[in-house]
């Protein structure tokens, strides 16, 4: 007969811990609605306790945060190979995945965090730390995209559309949440659409911009998202 001894965790491995516990909340309710007391509860651990490897919920938070924004930022990496819709399509898959999944804490994450109080010092430099987590899921989704298209320096139009698409992207998942009133694939289809749009207007305008768009398409198999965009256009036309 076996007896089952708990083992003790070390600092880093409780820290992690208590980061998924907190992960786990957050995404179904608003980080605002749970409590440290909580948090410990689920870890299965005293508040207390839980004090020794976190200051205070503010300081969990924001290490709740760290991790989220570095997995989103993750979803956005993709082999470079194939179609360029093809692999667009692929990552607003896994976005939506995360967001699908992490509703009310990537909500937080995108709206700046917590509420927070303009006499709080500490809790504008919390603020600040969580306006450039964002910004590093911004840079990394800017940096892949370029990369995908094999660009090294943008010209400042493209930087507009990719950059204008992020934000598109952002703002289409907070008000897909909202009741999410949209079929998943067909806002994931559409999102690869707009960029291809973006692309297209852009590229009415200007030379490089056309340079790219062409170089685009001339890879795009018929029946990809961006052929899927054309044949639409093409019968709305007529």
């Amino acid at each position: 007969m076996t007896t089952g001894v708990r083992r003790r965790m070390g600092v880093e491995e409780r820290r992690q811990q208590l980061i998924c516990v907190a992960l786990e909340l957050f995404s179904r309710r608003s980080p605002d609605e749970v409590s440290i007391d909580e948090i410990a509860s689920a870890a299965g651990i005293s508040r207390p306790l839980l004090y020794h490897y976190f200051p205070g919920k503010l300081s969990l938070y924001e290490a709740a945060l760290k991790r989220a924004s570095e997995d989103l930022a993750a979803r956005f990496v993709e082999p470079q190979e194939g179609p360029l819709g093809a692999r667009l399509l692929r990552v607003m898959g896994r976005f939506f995945d995360f967001v699908d999944g992490h509703g009310p804490g990537f909500a937080a994450l995108m709206r700046s965090g917590p509420a927070v109080s303009a006499g709080n010092t500490r809790s504008r430099d919390a603020l600040s730390r969580t306006h450039a987590l964002i910004d590093s899921v911004r840079q990394a989704a800017y940096a892949q995209i370029l990369a995908h298209l094999r660009v090294q320096e943008p010209p400042v139009r493209l930087e507009l559309v990719i950059r204008s698409w992020i934000s598109l992207v952002e703002s289409t998942a907070l008000i897909w949440l909202d009741g999410r009133r949209v079929p998943r694939d067909e806002l994931e289809r559409q999102l690869v659409h707009d960029f291809a749009a973006l692309l297209a207007v852009s590229a009415a305008y200007d030379a490089e911009m056309a340079a790219v768009l062409h170089g685009i398409l001339r890879e795009e198999p018929g029946d990809g998202p961006f052929g899927d965009l054309v044949g639409r256009l093409v019968a709305l036309a007529s």
